[in-house]
């Protein structure tokens, strides 16, 4: 062999060994031990995985829920919350619309072990591509994401859906994690969760919802901006309507819905899309008025801020819009907010109560946000003026009260009515003068609450003693706070709020039985229910007692200070009320089916506020409660009563007929106190024949004014003031030691 031939053969098995080599090192032997140590590999690393990623506790979000207040019939009133979500269970939802979620989106979903490894593992190569979000999770899967993890597309979160989805099938009954799933998912529109949805898309609760609008809620699951009717393009539309064909054509393959009624249904076009109804308006006033009602039950901030909660209000809808409109009628419209500083100070507030039950059936609170927060109906920083003499009449009935002649009071006594007269029988020196300084001389308990003279009035309370009237107000529901035990309280200078006076009106409308006012109907959570608060107690003053100062207040809407409400549309008793420099005006007023009480406050719009006069309002000269508020609870009962009621007062017990009615002498003849103001009564036997047999009108209302100072902490003090109209003469001046009380 030659050299030549030599060196070729030594190439030949060179090449020939290394072919040798490399076909040894890849044999079939060793790639097959390859592939099942990496499988040992991953399943061992799967295995601690799986021991040591626990299920954890759910994800703040997905636990936030939104508080639904409704009114009494049950229609929305107001959602509040970070997220727009109703937790309901799954039996809340119909059989055929939960099918409609596994049809649409994992078919195997009653079967499967909680996990989709091929749509997982091909989700995995997408995000680790770079490909972005891919599909393919089981029900149980998207249920762990949305409520126990992120919407992060990384490879530890998919990883972990992964082992928790497998122990929470193995944890959870397939129920409870449909109802977890659809609770949780987002549906567009702000709406998480399928009750919101429902109410959403088709205004209704998810109990409502039929097989068409179900499929098509679970469509929507896909890409819920894309395939929102309302927003969609051409092309949405179309997939949404093919999803939606889908869905229902699996749930003819799974045996739940049959193909006629397949072929009967129509694709169910959504309602077009209103923002959730929050705190516009008057819903502020009212859902903090049901908050701090919850509160006083033992709900706690905490509980409330959790969300979950469905409340009902007394609120009736179609009364709530009439007082709305009321106010906006008989008030705002004839302001000038921006032009004119006096109106720019006016606020409104209103309670309106069932006196049957202490339901509030309607409220007003103010203007709204974000102009006013404070809520005029539940405030307690103005006083109640006159409004307060009628309580003052009910201690004196109720304690058989006399006269400093002795002669039991009643509404036939008569009383000495002259202006600035001192009363007699007090340690605290007291003289009130009545509105235009007019003295009204002898006149009847009647009359002088028709005309509403401070002089008898604060002679009355004298007689009964204070203490005495003011227990009797708080049983009828006033509050303790401020309420000072002197002769000027007759007058209403103690705090109150219109939720207040409302309570105790109702009280007497209702026969003397206690009435609390309240506005929560029903307050019911997943965890927990609150029980109404009981509206009626036990019976505080007497029937006679309570019938009788009716049967009183009848005769200011007749023929006294409260003749702006008087119709024959329906019977009606109740009090004017203009308190310390016209800072507010009251007109508190019942029939036998509805108790209301209107109030305006002078507040100023400046940073702080303070109480300011409300005398020009709507350029009407000086303001009182015989004008916009008695308008108002005019304006309002007609419409809550459907424009009129037959129900007459039931009332039982009651003094009957009134001393005739003497006209008052013209303010110059009454400029000073009377010459003898120990004789502070007459008898009513003695003064009929000195009257005339004919009854003459009173004043009309309209030309009458008054001013109603209220009584100050300390002695002292006095600011003449602008005066108030009344109607009759509601004037609150400030106690003076040892002088007499000036018009204030």
């Amino acid at each position: 062999m030659g050299r030549a031939d030599e060196r070729r053969a030594r190439s030949r098995e060179a090449r020939a060994g290394k072919r040798g080599g490399i076909r040894g090192l890849f044999t079939w032997k060793r790639l097959l031990g390859t592939f099942f140590g990496l499988c040992l590999l991953v399943m061992g690393a799967f295995v601690v995985l799986y021991l040591y990623v626990p299920v954890p506790e759910a994800n703040a979000q997905a636990q936030k829920q939104s508080n639904v207040y409704k009114y009494s019939d049950g229609t929305v009133l107001a959602r509040t919350g970070e997220v727009n979500r109703e937790i309901v269970d799954l039996a809340q939802v119909p059989k055929d619309v939960q099918h409609t979620f596994v049809a649409a989106e994992n078919k195997s979903f009653y079967q499967d072990k909680g996990v989709d490894l091929k749509g997982t593992t091909r989700a995995l190569l997408s995000t680790v591509s770079g490909k972005g979000k891919q599909g393919g999770s089981t029900i149980t899967q998207q249920y762990v994401k949305n409520y126990y993890l992120t919407q992060d597309a990384t490879v530890s979160r998919k990883l972990k859906e992964l082992v928790i989805s497998l122990k929470v099938d193995q944890k959870m009954t397939k129920d409870d994690i449909l109802a977890g799933y659809i609770n949780t998912a987002f549906y567009g529109r702000g709406a998480s969760g399928i009750q919101a949805a429902a109410q959403a898309y088709y205004g209704v609760d998810a109990s409502k919802l039929d097989v068409s609008q179900g499929a098509y809620l679970a469509s929507l699951l896909q890409a819920p901006s894309q395939y929102d009717w309302s927003t969609a393009t051409d092309t949405g539309k179309r997939l949404v309507k093919d999803r939606w064909g889908y869905t229902l054509d699996n749930m003819v393959e799974k045996g739940w819905l049959s193909s006629a009624d397949r072929q009967g249904l129509k694709f169910p076009v959504p309602k077009t899309p209103k923002a959730a109804p929050g705190m516009e308006g008057q819903n502020y006033y009212l859902v903090e008025a049901a908050k701090d009602e919850l509160k006083k039950q033992g709900v706690t901030d905490e509980q409330l801020d959790a969300g979950g909660w469905t409340i009902t209000l007394n609120i009736d809808k179609k009364r709530q819009k009439q007082l709305e409109n009321s106010v906006d009628d008989q008030l705002e419209s004839k302001l000038d907010r921006k032009g004119n500083k006096v109106d720019a100070t006016v606020q409104a507030g209103a309670t309106s109560v069932d006196p049957k039950t202490g339901a509030v059936v309607a409220l007003y609170g103010g203007v709204g946000l974000p102009e006013h927060y404070i809520s005029n109906a539940t405030r307690r920083d103005y006083q109640p003026a006159s409004t307060f003499k009628p309580l003052v009449l009910a201690s004196a009935l109720e304690n058989e009260s006399t006269t400093q002649d002795g002669d039991l009071i009643g509404l036939n006594t008569v009383y000495d009515g002259t202006s600035q007269r001192p009363v007699v029988g007090s340690d605290t020196p007291f003289a009130p003068q009545n509105e235009d300084d007019r003295s009204y001389g002898d006149i009847s308990v009647q009359r002088a609450l028709n005309d509403s003279v401070n002089s008898v009035f604060a002679q009355m309370v004298v007689d009964v003693d204070p203490a005495k009237v003011k227990k009797t107000a708080l049983s009828l529901g006033l509050p303790d706070k401020g309420f000072p035990e002197r002769p000027a309280i007759t007058l209403g200078t103690m705090n109150a709020s219109t939720w207040d006076m409302a309570g105790a009106y109702a009280t007497l409308d209702n026969h003397g039985k206690k009435v609390t006012p309240f506005i929560v109907k029903s307050a019911e959570h997943r965890d927990r229910t609150v029980e109404a608060v009981d509206g009626v107690g036990k019976q505080v003053i007497s029937r006679k007692s309570a019938d009788t100062v009716t049967k009183a207040m009848t005769g200011v809407i007749d023929s006294g200070s409260g003749q702006a409400a008087n119709t024959s549309a329906y019977e009606a008793a109740g009090k004017t009320g203009t308190s310390e420099n016209n800072k507010a005006a009251w007109f508190a007023a019942y029939t036998p089916e509805l108790t209301t009480v209107v109030a305006l406050y002078g507040e100023s719009p400046k940073e702080g506020g303070g109480q300011v006069s409300l005398t020009g309002t709507a350029n009407s000269g000086r303001a009182n409660g015989g004008g916009f508020p008695a308008r108002i609870w005019a304006d309002y009962t007609l419409g809550a009563l459907n424009g009129g009621s037959d129900a007459q007062f039931d009332l039982e017990d009651v003094e009957k007929g009134e001393v005739p009615y003497t006209p008052p002498p013209t303010p110059t003849e009454s400029a000073s106190p009377s010459p003898t103001p120990s004789a502070t009564t007459a008898s009513p036997s003695a003064t009929p024949s000195q009257e005339p047999t004919e009854e003459t009108p009173s004043p009309d209302p309209s030309q009458s004014t008054t001013v109603e100072p209220s009584e100050t902490p300390s002695d002292g003090g006095y600011d003449p003031g602008d005066g108030g109209d009344d109607g009759g003469g509601d004037t609150q001046p400030t106690e003076r030691p040892g002088g007499v009380g000036l018009l204030g």
